[in-house]
């Protein structure tokens, strides 16, 4: 078995499987054998472990469902129970072809048509790599492995899922059935990891944003374009309002940008055409397309001009960097004017593949919590201070405490890095020490840089135990260097300033649907879209609840007053429902000593409270930003 052809792993990188990956490798073979028992004409590609599983990707003329998935796993039972052995054979490349010819590979004997997928996955492995098959029973594959002893090891499994997919992941090669499964070493694990994404789905942004009435996506807008609804706008505006003030008081500029810039800006910021395939097609103004049109120039021609910049066009930013730089570049600095620090929530534009969009955590149109920052080398460490300290302030506030710290370094060995490595080895080494003062574990990772500079991440784990990559901060030497940006020093002479990107929250779109996921909706007071429903028992208390409702609006509490004809039990369950941090009961009694009966959501029934005593006390919490 061969992994699609991006995907493929070197024989030394195969035999540093983890334990578990090894268990799900093996059980992506148990999961084929099976399928090849109830339908021995499927063809199979590649199965390698991934990321809470393994798949297997199969060409079969039966449209697997899931209510095939029932007797594929009874099948992978009887193949577990019968604890055959993984026997690796080592064979020549010309008889590993002989295999796959007579339709022997990834099948349970000779068929009449040949393994086709297996025969141009041999292409993939070089020439000086040792070839090999893993034999399972009868069931015989093209796999380098490695594998647990046995199929009896194999025996908590579960498939979770089908899906297409086109092999190696080319739209121009067969579109192929994905069976998607996982495994653990026993079935207390599985019965958690089940457990977990049960959870996960109760919890699943798009199904409790719809239901809070949060946000919007409609097809005739687009795919991954996020319509905020009046609720959903309010959670945003208290987070950016939250950070706004740590803003202020860390002495940065807000300043406001464009949404489209000219292909020069990014030509110079190396944005385009280096990642063209994730942005959005350049705009070409009127009259010079016109022109292009009338000369003949085809799409083709006319994307070959714009990439090698023969003429120029604008482009939905990608980044808002650029135009920071652009503000920075608009005044004559001093080293007395450093830090230069400038924010913006500014909205960028990034073209996601479809298959790739979900909900609000992968999508077209975001807003990011941006800001750079312009310092000299001196201020570096500092600033990175500063930078990390904003965001473990966002991450403590919304009881995120459980999170790892990644520093992305460069790969030597790739060509993706721009710029001189001494001043790239600066940058790792000023990360290294701030990532350091933070006072917990970090892990370095070659290859997870940005293409001009290295960065910490903060990755992040949920109430249910998933990891979300969310605040970021970036030390850059390459774009000052690309933009010939400087400011005059002590000695009177122009240097180039360092450069450091951050973003406590990432994408506003992202940050937000992972909140209502580790909520559960149940956002804290200060965040909850409405924090008081006032439940009059009927309406010959109506008056009552208005006064109410008035104390709290002017004090600044988000509050509503449901005045339907209901009971006042199907007003409270409405109000459970619609996850309200504070319910205030009123009837005759609460009427005639001005007080309120509260309910909690989460904790029931709090007893009665004087309306002047229930608003300090719920303005108090709001404003500590309690959880």
């Amino acid at each position: 078995m061969a992994d699609d052809a991006k995907q493929r792993k070197t024989l030394d990188e195969r035999a540093q499987m983890s334990d578990l990956e090894r268990l799900r490798h093996s059980t992506a073979h148990v999961l084929a054998t099976a399928i090849a028992k109830l339908w021995p004409d499927a063809q199979f590609a590649a199965g390698p472990p991934v990321e809470n599983g393994f798949y297997y990707d199969v060409d079969l003329g039966h449209r697997i469902t899931p209510d095939d998935f029932p007797a594929i796993e009874e099948e992978m039972k009887r193949v577990v129970k019968e604890n055959q052995v993984f026997e690796r054979v080592t064979i020549s490349r010309s008889e590993a072809l002989d295999l796959a010819q007579r339709g022997r590979l990834a099948a349970l004997g000779d068929r009449e048509v040949p393994s086709r997928f297996k025969i141009d996955l041999l292409q993939d492995i070089p020439e000086d790599e040792e070839i090999s098959i893993f034999r399972n029973g009868d069931f015989w594959d093209l796999c380098a492995g490695p594998h647990v002893p046995r199929t009896g090891n194999c025996k908590a499994f579960k498939i979770m899922s089908v899906a297409s997919a086109f092999y190696k992941g080319d739209a121009s090669n067969p579109q192929l059935q994905r069976v998607y499964g996982t495994a653990f070493p026993n079935r207390a694990d599985l019965d958690a990891h089940l457990e977990q994404l049960e959870e996960a789905r109760k919890r699943d942004h798009r199904r409790v944003g719809r239901e809070m009435d949060l946000f919007h996506i409609d097809e005739a807008v687009g795919q991954g374009l996020i319509l905020w609804k009046p609720k959903g706008a309010l959670v945003r505006q208290e987070l950016q309002d939250f950070i706004s003030e740590h803003l202020r008081r860390q002495g940065y500029s807000q300043v406001f940008t464009p949404h489209i810039g000219k292909l020069d800006l990014y030509r110079t910021s190396g944005h385009f055409p280096y990642y063209a395939d994730s942005q959005y097609p350049p705009i070409v103004e009127r009259e010079h397309l016109k022109k292009l049109a009338d000369e003949g120039c085809g799409c083709g021609e006319l994307s070959n001009r714009l990439a090698s910049g023969e003429i120029d066009g604008f482009l939905l930013k990608p980044m808002n960097c650029p135009h920071h730089i652009k503000i920075f570049q608009s005044n004559h600095h001093s080293y007395r004017d450093l830090p230069v620090r400038l924010a913006e929530f500014g909205t960028v534009y990034r073209w996601e593949q479809s298959g790739e969009l979900g909900g609000m955590t992968r999508v077209r149109c975001f807003t990011q919590d941006d800001a750079h920052l312009f310092c000299t080398e001196d201020q570096v460490a500092a600033e990175i201070r500063g930078c990390l300290e904003l965001v473990k302030i966002v991450l403590g506030t919304l009881g995120m405490q459980d999170y790892r710290v990644r520093v992305g370094l460069r790969d030597p060995d790739s060509s993706k890095y721009v710029g001189d490595p001494a001043k790239w080895d600066k940058a790792e080494a000023a990360l290294r020490e701030a990532a350091a003062t933070l006072g917990t574990a970090f892990t370095e990772e070659p290859g997870e840089a940005a293409f001009y500079g290295p960065k910490i991440d903060f990755v992040v784990k949920d109430v249910i135990g998933r990891e979300w990559q969310l605040g970021t901060v970036q030390v850059d030497y390459n774009l000052p260097e690309r933009f010939q940006l400087s400011y005059i020093g002590a000695d009177n002479q122009a240097h180039r300033p360092v450069m450091i990107h951050r973003a406590p929250f990432g994408s506003m779109e992202r940050f937000v649907g992972v909140l209502i996921e580790h909520f559960a909706g149940k956002f804290p007071t200060w965040l909850s879209p409405e924090q008081v429903r006032v439940l009059p028992i009927s309406e010959k208390f109506l008056d009552f609840a208005g006064e109410v409702e008035a104390v709290l609006r002017e004090a600044g509490v988000r509050v509503t007053v449901d005045r339907s004809d209901d009971k006042v039990g199907a007003k409270i369950r409405l109000a459970q429902l619609d996850k309200i941090p504070y319910m205030l009961v009123i009837g005759a009694r609460e009427a005639e000593s001005q007080e309120v009966s509260v309910r909690h959501r989460d904790r029931g029934d709090a007893g009665s409270s004087p309306v002047l005593a229930f608003r300090d006390q719920v303005v108090a919490e709001i404003r500590s930003r309690s959880l």
